[in-house]
Order: C-alpha cells, then structure tokens, then sequence
C-alpha cells in the first residue's frame, strides 16, 4: 500500500513537471482560441482527395469514365472544401497570439482562401501534366506517363509541392509547411514550398535531393538524387540571429540538367544549357551553355 501510495505522488510531480509552462512554453501551442492544431490524417485525407481529382481515375477508386468523372471531381472537390477550410482556420489559430482577434474572422478568411485555391487546381494539374511529360521523356526505363504517376517519387514530390507551394502564395500559414515534410517522408525528397518551379520539371531517382525556400528553377530542368540547392551562409541581424526571407538560394535556368550529388550553394545562377556533372560543389555563377 505504502509503496502505491509512493509511486502516485511520483507519478502526480512528473505530471504537474510536464504541465509546467514557464519551463516549456515555446513546446506549447500558441492559439490564443483554444482551437486544436492541424490534424496530420486530416491533410492526408485532403491529399489524397486532391490527387484523385488532380490525376483521375488513378487514385482511389479507378472504374471513372466521361459518364462518371464530373461526379467524382465534384464529390471530392465538396470534401477538399470542407475539410481543408477547416485546416487552414486551425493554422491560423495555431499562429494566432492576438486574444482579441475572433476566430469567425478566421473561418471567413479560410473559407475565401479555399475558394481561391480551389481555382488554381486547374493551373496545378497543367504543372503537373508538364511534369509527367518530363519523366516519361527524361527517364529511357519509363514505359509510359501512367507509370510515371503511379511509381515516380519525382511526380508524387511535384504533386505535394506544387499544392503546398499555391496555399504559401495565399498565404496559409503553417499548412505548406507540413504538407512539404509529408512530401519529404513519403519520397526522401526534400523540396521548401516557397521555392519557385517552372514546368517540366524532373528529379529522377529522386531521393537526397534537397531544394531551398528561395531557389528559383527555370523549365525543362532535370535534377538527379542527391542535388543540393542550398544556401551558402545565413546573413546575421544585430542580436545575431539569422535574417529571414532574403534571397539566399541558387537561379537555375532553363534547360539546365544537375547530375548526382552535386552541390550548389548561395544566389548564384546557373545559366541556361549548361550540365553540371556529379559530384561538383559550386558557390559562383555558371555562364550559359557551360559544362562543368
């Protein structure tokens, strides 16, 4: 009884340990509302809705013909809605430090987010199909665009950032974000939503490959597993914290193609045409037509 009656009161300080927020305050959510924080199988479910009505027939249920399609865009169209203007209400509350502001504010706000979002589904699923293009053309094992969809890490990356990297130009907090690192666990390819990607665009094999937030690639570029477009170094503010949001990251024109585990560093340009062989580290511009 004694020894019971011990390990509750051990059991209870760890508790009391853990809830304290003066020692752990920046592990806890912000919202000011007490709104729950974005669900991960809500965004999944979201995903997956996107992908069957961005790639039909090849997602989710595949007996879709012309009878049949516009009632299968529309159903998950009607549940991408729903559910990803909940989403988007909850990173704003997640980010919310203001305890003025209203959360009805929010849901409008959301609710005219998705609304616009909804409308560059059709500009996506162009991207995209430019994409698939680029793999079947740019990968002789390819026996077709469909299986591109169904097996390449390159195009289920693409699709995750091409989604990811609209909601960052509405400005939707903090969804881009963890819809990217989904991207980034499901493929070992790591591209920032904010990074800007012009059609055509192919990673083959895929994995390693990492892409900044500020790096800007031009059409018909083809990267390789392992590329690296990083930063070369984090300008520092006067308390010696890194500056945020400044250009750091490299330009890669169009027509380029970056071979294995090459890294390229720092806002340098690679111009246009030019091959970059494996294994290369380069911190200086690349005129066009180079080969390195």
């Amino acid at each position: 009884m004694t020894e019971n009656k011990s390990n509750l009161k051990a059991f209870d300080a760890v508790v009391k340990e853990l809830c304290d927020q003066k020692t752990y305050n920046f592990l806890n959510s912000r919202s000011s509302q007490a709104i729950s924080m974005p669900s991960i199988d809500s965004l999944n479910e979201i995903m997956l809705d996107l992908k069957k009505v961005l790639f039909p027939g090849f997602f989710g249920h595949s007996e879709i013909n012309n009878k049949t399609i516009e009632y299968h865009i529309g159903a998950n169209l009607d549940n991408i809605i729903r559910l990803l203007s909940e989403q988007i209400k909850r990173g704003f509350c997640f980010e919310c430090v203001d305890n003025t502001k209203k959360c009805f504010d929010c849901d409008i706000k959301a609710k005219e987010i998705v609304s616009k979002f909804i409308s560059k589904l059709p500009h996506i699923k162009y991207m995209l199909s430019t994409d698939v293009v680029a793999a079947y053309k740019g990968d002789p094992a390819a026996k077709s665009y469909s299986e591109t969809i169904f097996c390449y890490p390159s195009i289920i990356a693409l699709t995750y950032y091409r989604i990811a990297h609209e909601l960052l130009l509405l400005d939707v907090p903090l969804i881009p974000r963890i819809i990217a690192e989904m991207m980034h666990s499901l493929t070992g390819i790591d591209i920032h939503p904010g990074a800007t990607i012009g059609e055509n665009f192919f990673i083959d094999h895929g994995t390693g490959a990492v892409i900044g937030e500020t790096t800007i690639i031009g059409k018909n570029v083809r990267l390789y597993q392992g590329v690296t477009l990083g930063a070369k170094s984090f300008p520092l503010d006067e308390n010696g914290k890194p500056i945020k949001g400044i250009a750091r990251h490299p330009i890669v024109e169009d027509d380029v193609i970056i071979y294995s585990n090459s890294t390229i560093l720092g806002r340098i340009t690679i111009g246009k045409g030019s091959v970059i062989g494996g294994n290369k580290w380069i911190t200086r511009d690349v005129p066009p037509d180079s080969k390195i």
